[in-house]
């Protein structure tokens, strides 16, 4: 068995709140009690909103709560760079190998195009599926001309009907049927930005991460990034997804709840204890 990788993630869009604490540091203990290793990542992959502040933040907040990376941002490590924005040639790599077996498409369809096909069915959630309106047959060019329509997301093909499982471990066996619970998705955006399942695959097969510990509302993405792996011949990671951290409405949080920010709490006089107090594995 290879030796245990973990890694803690954090978006750098606000600072974090109570769940991202909770998952954090069950990633953290996961990585002490298999005496493995644990990197720390940056992932700024939204221009418009990712910043320093809130990276520098990240990084004081989780070492005050007691969390230890051995690879990061702050310390540099043999798989640096730890920020996703300076990554990119990596990324582009790994999206011309989709391209030239065939997994990859152009497509010019924007978010509104695809919310407002008729011919779009809907996931359990209500998500609309890509229809497939861009989708070339295999072996078939494009469906229009790349050099009138040069701005295009480029698509992961996934197989229609094949199904995805795999073994969680804190929810079990999961499983998701291709083209019915999910369609294509983006790995490359129009204005230039790789997607978060491509880079994300990427970047823990690169940095050779065993175990992947974040939140039960990523389980969707598992089941895309494992199509993701075994298009290009990889080796998958462990999953464990962590229960989400709810309001006192049943409402999951998010980084506008200020009040429960790690920031906040600290600065109301919480201690590193009484909050990790708080945590459910």
């Amino acid at each position: 068995m290879k030796p245990y990788r973990g890694r803690i993630a954090p978006t750098p869009t606000g600072l974090l709140h109570l769940g991202h604490a909770q998952t954090f540091w069950i990633a953290s203990t996961h990585a002490r009690q298999a005496g493995g290793q644990l990197l720390l990542r940056i992932e700024d992959l939204d221009p418009q909103r990712s910043q320093q502040k809130f990276t520098s933040a990240a990084i004081e907040d989780l070492a005050w709560l007691g969390i230890e990376w051995s690879e990061g941002p702050d310390r540099g490590g043999p798989c640096a760079p730890y920020i996703q924005s300076k990554r990119f040639g990596l990324y582009r790599e790994v999206l011309a190998k989709l391209k030239a077996t065939g997994h990859a498409y152009p497509c010019r369809c924007s978010r509104k195009d695809v919310r407002e096909a008729s011919t779009a069915p809907h996931d359990k959630g209500g998500e609309p599926v890509y229809p497939g309106t861009c989708r070339p047959t295999l072996g078939q060019a494009t469906l229009f001309d790349m050099e009138i329509v040069p701005q295009v997301n480029w698509r992961f093909r996934v197989p229609d009907g094949e199904t995805v499982a795999f073994e969680d471990g804190r929810f079990g066996s999961q499983s998701f049927i291709a083209g019915s619970d999910f369609g294509d998705f983006v790995l490359w955006r129009h204005d230039d930005v790789p997607s978060y399942q491509l880079a994300v695959a990427a970047d823990d097969h690169n940095m050779e991460v065993t175990e992947v510990v974040r939140g039960a509302d990523l389980l969707k993405c598992t089941a895309r990034q494992l199509l993701i792996y075994d298009a290009l011949g990889w080796s998958a990671p462990a999953f464990h997804h962590c229960p989400l951290v709810k309001d006192k409405s049943g409402q999951r949080l998010a980084k506008r709840d200020s009040a429960f920010s790690l920031r906040a709490m600290r600065e109301s006089g919480a201690t590193p204890g009484e909050i990790r107090s708080r945590f459910i594995e």
